[in-house]
């Protein structure tokens, strides 16, 4: 096969995919439900506002950030994580969305950024913090943690970082680079995963080595941000331009079939006789759709661990069809960096269960709508200085009319979610709401996903005044 003809079957079955998707998110968007709705504004509310989490911070580049998640599988498969890392500046903030079961998500959710945030910290100091007894839980303070270990998981977990902690102790703080340690983090925990599993094997372990998981992670510290994206979380930047409007900078890379580059990449790794098996269908051996994830090792052992440490317990079918030549699959993340400036506003981090009802440009401009109508639910507060009636009056006014604009929900994740599900051209319809948030559990997932968004606010000032 020529590349010219292997260049232009890529880009038809980019376009079909793409086809076939908006057909199918313009269908579920422009749904109506017919009757009354089951839920009360009240009820939508509840659901809604249930996992909603705000944090502020003082000082620093970040002001505050609002996340929440809605479940569409029961158990939700999507996980989230926010800390502050202990021992060197910065924020780590992560979404991680989960497929085959909830297991690797919750778990990489917790773990990665104890592996990220002890790589962030001087060879010599770490050594210090690990003689002293330092656990991983140690290296991030996380601010909205509902999940703990059992212990059984937990000693094998501990003995893994120490392992790698301690291989930390090598490294030279001359040569420090964030998209190696961001990388690095990544790819050794999937490692620590896969050989958790074949070194202990249980239903735990192996739960989790079997269930798979796409990772997005930010890390912030002053006006340095990097992301680390594998698979199909996406990370959007609202930024405002001279003129007052809002632009939507998109900051990560889908890795799945409709990326040209990420399909070219995976053909490349494998032999010429496998490209039309390789991706089948729009997904990784007809099977997964993102092409890069953690987790997920029946596409990434030999064909010899599959038959010795799965088959016994899964059967013959976990084993893919034309599955020759693995790895397949890979948890190397593609990392972005972007210096943070005035104009840079906030930054929305979401699972694809958002992507699939909104644009990036929808979102920023619901963002940037949100954050301008919130300041409106504060109370008035007058200038210490002295003002005239006629001012006090233009201040109402303006209150006045902003007030018709407040937002419903104080938390801007929440906001999203309300508009992703319920949003119409006419604003957010109740009936649409109630109805979307009223499936049956066995047809749910025909209409939306897991969601699970995290917007964090930039303090302008702050990024104004920084060195960079």
């Amino acid at each position: 096969m020529t590349n010219l003809v292997q260049k232009l079957l890529v880009q038809r079955s980019h376009l079909l995919a793409a086809v076939y998707r908006r057909s199918f998110h313009q269908a579920v968007s422009d749904y109506r439900p017919s009757g009354p709705p089951k839920l009360s504004p009240y009820d939508v509310n509840c659901i809604l506002r249930a996992n909603e989490h705000t944090q502020d911070f003082v000082g620093g580049s970040v002001k505050c950030y609002d996340s929440n998640q809605l479940a569409s599988n029961s158990p939700i498969e999507d996980s989230r994580t926010e800390g502050t890392c202990v021992h060197t500046s910065g924020l780590l903030l992560g979404i991680f969305d989960g497929h085959g079961g909830p297991a690797c998500s919750q778990v990489i959710s917790k773990r990665l950024m104890r592996y990220i945030a002890a790589s962030l910290v001087p060879p010599d100091d770490l050594k210090v913090h690990m003689k002293n007894g330092a656990q991983s839980h140690s290296f991030i303070n996380c601010h909205n943690d509902k999940l703990e270990f059992v212990s059984e998981i937990k000693d094998i977990y501990e003995r893994s970082f120490n392992l790698f902690a301690n291989e930390l102790f090598d490294r030279t703080l001359a040569g420090f680079q964030m998209h190696q340690v961001l990388e690095n983090a990544f790819l050794r925990l999937d490692q620590d995963l896969s050989k958790e599993a074949i070194d202990h094997p249980s239903l735990r372990t192996m739960s989790v080595a079997m269930s798979g998981a796409v990772a997005l992670v930010a890390h912030i510290d002053g006006p340095h941000l990097h992301i680390a994206s594998t698979g199909d979380c996406s990370a959007v930047l609202g930024t405002v331009t001279d003129t007052g409007q809002w632009v939507a900078k998109k900051l990560t890379n889908e890795h799945n079939s409709d990326n040209v580059a990420e399909v070219r990449r995976l053909l490349n790794e494998h032999p010429a006789t496998e490209r039309d098996t390789v991706i089948r269908g729009e997904r990784l051996l007809g099977q997964l759709a993102p092409l890069r994830a953690m987790g997920d090792f029946r596409y990434k052992w030999t064909r010899e661990q599959l038959e010795q440490l799965v088959v016994p317990q899964y059967g013959e079918q976990v084993i893919a069809p034309y599955y020759l030549t693995p790895p397949y699959l890979t948890a190397c993340p593609e990392i972005t960096h972007h210096i943070l400036t005035p104009r840079d506003k906030f930054l929305i981090l979401a699972s694809d269960g958002l992507w699939d009802t909104m644009s990036p440009m929808q979102t920023v401009h619901l963002v940037g709508e949100h954050m301008h109508g919130k300041a409106f639910l504060q109370p008035l507060k007058l200038p210490k200085h002295e003002i005239t009636l006629g001012e006090i009056s233009q201040m109402l006014s303006t209150r006045k009319a902003g007030l018709q604009k407040k937002p419903l929900d104080r938390n801007a994740a929440t906001h999203l979610i309300r508009n992703s599900l319920g949003g119409t051209e006419y604003g957010v319809e109740h009936s649409k709401l109630s109805h979307m948030l009223s499936l049956p559990q066995d047809i749910v997932r025909l209409f939306r996903d897991d969601i699970t968004i995290t917007v964090i606010y930039f303090d302008s000032e702050y990024l104004r005044n920084c060195p960079t």
